[in-house]
């Protein structure tokens, strides 16, 4: 169903990603999985190698935090594929405290969205290149929090939290996915963002260990694979071949929240974006 497709994931050594990339590689896709652990890494292309049966995996190392670390990895996906067919925008924490990336950024900010920016902006022409092509964003209904501050989006000047944090970034996921699916009409690309549900995974790992604990014990927890779902079906099911700009739950189209829809909120941010990352997305 995917064979000659090339599916980029990010955080695919756990949760999600790694859910997500095994599916894809058991649909015969050649899966390149992005990690910050090389060790971890390589364990998990082993499992998912073990687990499909499929060869056509690839490693690329890289802490999605510090843009001079996406800058490589686009750089080493543009030297060795020539296209792409799906990029799955997946990485993601919280964090506990205010904390500052490699480029002074607030790091929720910097990871959850700002590598989503980056990463996409400079693969465009590789997915452009495998058209007809997908990005699939993964946000949260942590998005419909009644606050959004789109010029404080590091939390200067308002008391930091982190689930404050946290549903600023994905709420920014959602008008990324809007924004870009606007820019993009008419290329062969696509792109839509999803909520996971309720996971078990590692993302509070970073909010310290009762945070991580407390998540992880939260009742009714989806697996990974069942979070996964939405977002591998939105790389690569038929029925959703040319559908754009949408955000869905359970494979189903639903409206975000009304900042979420803001197309003016979307073009703010992005230029804040591009200002952060230093790039014209255009």
């Amino acid at each position: 169903m995917m064979q000659g497709r090339i599916c980029l994931v990010t955080g695919a050594t756990s949760g999600i990603g790694q859910a997500a990339a095994t599916a894809l590689a058991g649909l015969g896709a050649t899966v390149v999985l992005v990690a910050r652990n090389r060790e971890k890494g390589e364990a998990t292309l082993a499992e998912i190698r073990a687990r499909t049966g499929n060869p056509a995996l690839d490693l690329m190392l890289a802490d999605l935090s510090a843009q001079q670390q996406v800058r490589a990895l686009a750089e080493q996906v543009r030297a060795k594929y020539d296209r792409l067919h799906v990029l799955l925008n997946n990485a993601g924490a919280t964090f506990a405290s205010r904390q500052l990336s490699a480029d002074g950024i607030e790091m929720t900010l910097a990871l959850n969205h700002l590598s989503y920016f980056l990463l996409t902006h400079l693969l465009l022409d590789r997915l452009r290149a495998g058209a007809p092509a997908r990005i699939v964003n993964v946000s949260s209904d942590a998005h419909r929090a009644p606050w959004f501050d789109v010029d404080d989006l590091q939390m200067q000047r308002r008391r930091y939290g982190p689930l404050k944090a946290y549903g600023y970034s994905k709420l920014a996921n959602i008008l990324f996915t809007r924004e870009l699916a606007r820019r993009l009409a008419g290329s062969g690309v696509s792109v839509n963002a999803l909520h996971p549900g309720t996971v078990g995974t590692n993302i509070a790992a970073s909010g310290g260990r009762f945070a991580a604990w407390l998540w992880r014990h939260l009742p009714g927890l989806l697996t990974p694979e069942q979070g996964a779902d939405t977002a591998v079906w939105l790389a690569s099911a038929p029925e959703v071949a040319g559908a754009t700009g949408g955000y869905y739950i359970k494979r189903k189209l639903v409206e975000p929240a009304t900042p979420a829809r803001d197309a003016g909120l979307a073009q703010r941010l992005w230029e804040i974006s591009e200002q952060l990352t230093g790039i014209q997305a255009g």
